[in-house]
């Protein structure tokens, strides 16, 4: 066992400023817990290592236990550990018992430790331990899992417990977490030191995320054979929304299809000032995934690194991606927590899975900064809830934990797309068969603001963001979607009165100028379109969509929305795209 010699002055010579934050609040005054709270990419695991080397060096402890959520995380674990000169025993297994000699430590997975939790309470009694729970969160998954995760560490010298995501969408208590109570009843996780997504992008510590989200028109058959035809983001029931999503994911549909080009346009523009950046698309099942892949070989002429979770050489082939130039991993949820695979750039969320929890772990795998400038991309769907999440990024959350039955509804959403190993069902909605999905590039979601007009998908001002700079500073980001969204609005604005100004031109009468014919399958697009937006403006304010379209209505003029004019409609598109820019 090598344990690091150094003063603390020369532990703490690399961390970050944070980290060094952190690392004086710990030591401030003893303490069994602790609770650290930072935000994916921030370096959690330097962190650790540093209090971890420190305690070995002090003899406050004796030996270290990683509690990590994957195989591939323990591996990860001791790796870094070795940069401290502390050696981590990763291949430990349970029928082993005691560890071997030459290591300060094991690091093992929470499954591990509920298959045989006294095993382990035996080891945190024997020796003076510091247990690291890496994503505390996951011992609250089951309750025999955090049952046996209390069990087998109760007696631990010191728990440090890191999580870059500290709420859950169950009730279940984290272990050793401690909880406040909250006016109203309920209680809420308390934290000892918090680093969030904002302070830590201006610190420049993460990248920034553009979101780029993607609607179209979805068609699908229900199991009483009726067919459905609607556009994703626009107002659904929670059934017809799932069902929607999931057309949308569908392979052998023109949504992912389209999705995935564009994807990986923006892949080709962002390694221009990154020439190692890859790109990760989360997939819902085994299938999916492989469907996916042979996809972006057409698209590439290369196949992509398919990761599947029951795939023994999982671990290998992250680790082989991390460290190579190619373009494109494709992957089943594994690789949407703690793996560190610092060149991501590029996302795709095909999955169905809608919790909050899921989604900021996902995003995470794309904000590890190696320098500052880079930026991260995320494509996703036009759904609310994932709206919702993206323009949320900002926001801490923590635990909460509420009484049984406060709020049903809630549970019952939660619980009906809680997140499943494979495959991603529905299986509350009726059974439907994807029949056609059309894809059109909504909006692009960045720093809590909405940018772009919704358009074809392979269009010029869709190609306005996806060749966007890889190498931007956050507010350089900022006023280039700015610039472009003015710069889309005016083209579109002088677009709608060159017809007026060529009547005129041409001697037509001023006050009874011919309008041109529209087709019904235009207004129907138009209406579509409004809709969308309408929707998209009521979850950003919380107004309900009547008052919007009699806001509109008022402030436009002209008729209710059947009987409106394609001008009219235009009009009110128009100025609704104004309120998002101007915040309004």
């Amino acid at each position: 066992m090598s344990i690091p010699l150094k003063s603390s002055d020369d532990l703490q010579a690399g961390l970050r400023g944070w980290q060094k934050d952190a690392y004086h609040e710990y030591f401030k005054q003893p303490r069994r817990d602790f609770l650290l709270v930072a935000t994916p990419g921030a370096g959690k695991t330097t962190y650790a290592l540093t209090v971890a080397a420190e305690l070995l060096a002090r003899r406050e402890v004796a030996t270290l236990t990683i509690v990590t959520p994957t195989e591939h995380l323990k591996h990860q674990w001791a790796e870094s550990a070795a940069r401290f000169g502390i050696a981590i025993d990763s291949s430990y297994k349970n029928a082993q018992g005691r560890a071997g000699a030459d290591f300060a430590g094991v690091a093992v997975t929470y499954a591990q430790v509920a298959a045989h939790p006294m095993l382990h309470r035996q080891r945190t009694e024997n020796r003076r331990m510091l247990v690291i729970f890496d994503e505390i969160h996951h011992a609250g998954d089951a309750m025999s899992w955090g049952d046996a995760v209390k069990e087998a560490f109760d007696p631990a010298r010191r728990r440090l417990a890191l999580t870059g995501t500290p709420f859950r969408s169950d009730a279940n208590p984290i272990p050793f977490v401690t909880y406040i109570d909250e006016p109203g009843g309920g209680r809420r996780s308390s934290s000892d030191y918090v680093y969030g997504y904002a302070p830590a992008l201006e610190d420049g510590v993460v990248r920034p995320v553009i979101f780029l989200a993607y609607s179209g028109e979805m068609r699908w058959r229900t199991r009483a054979g009726d067919e459905i035809t609607a556009t994703l983001g626009t107002p659904m029931t929670k059934d017809q929304i799932a069902q929607a999503w999931r057309t949308a994911l569908d392979p052998a549909g023109e949504w992912v299809s389209r999705v995935l080009e564009a994807a990986d346009k923006r892949l080709t523009e962002v390694r221009r000032g990154m020439p190692d950046a890859g790109g990760l698309v989360i997939a819902g099942d085994h299938d999916d995934a492989r469907a996916y892949a042979a996809l972006l070989r057409g698209l590439t002429g290369k196949r992509p690194t398919v990761v599947l979770s029951d795939d023994p050489a999982a671990s290998k082939k992250i680790s082989a991606f991390a460290a190579s130039g190619d373009r494109w991993m494709v992957a089943v949820r594994m690789v949407s927590e703690g793996v560190d695979i610092p060149r991501l750039a590029v996302g795709v969320y095909a999955t169905s899975v809608s919790t909050a929890l899921f989604f900021a772990q996902a995003v995470g795998r794309f904000v590890r900064v190696r320098r500052r400038g880079e930026t991260a991309s995320v494509f996703l769907p036009s759904v609310p809830v994932l709206l919702g999440y993206a323009a949320e990024l900002e926001a801490e959350r923590d635990h909460v934990l509420r009484h049984p039955g406060d709020s049903p509804e809630e549970e019952e959403f939660a619980e009906a797309q809680r997140e499943r190993n494979t495959p991603d069902t529905f299986d509350d909605g009726p059974a439907f068969q994807a029949l056609n999905a059309s894809a059109h590039f909504d909006r692009v979601l960045y720093d809590g603001g909405e940018f772009g007009t919704a358009t074809a998908a392979g269009s010029p001002e869709e190609e306005d963001f996806l060749g966007l700079p890889g190498l931007l500073e956050p507010d350089q980001v900022r006023t280039l979607l700015r610039t472009r969204q003015s710069a889309q609005l005016t083209a579109r604005s002088q677009a709608a009165a060159a017809p007026a100004a060529a009547n005129n031109a041409a001697g037509a009468p001023a006050e009874a100028p011919q309008a041109p014919a529209v087709s019904r399958q235009v207004l129907t697009t138009m209406r579509k379109e409004l809709n969308g937006l309408v929707g998209a403006w009521s979850h950003r304010t919380g107004q309900p969509h009547g008052v919007i379209h009699a806001e509109l209505r008022r402030t436009c003029g002209g008729p209710q929305l059947p009987q409106a004019t394609a001008d009219q409609i235009q009009a009110r598109i128009d100025t609704i795209r104004r309120w998002a820019v101007s915040g309004r």
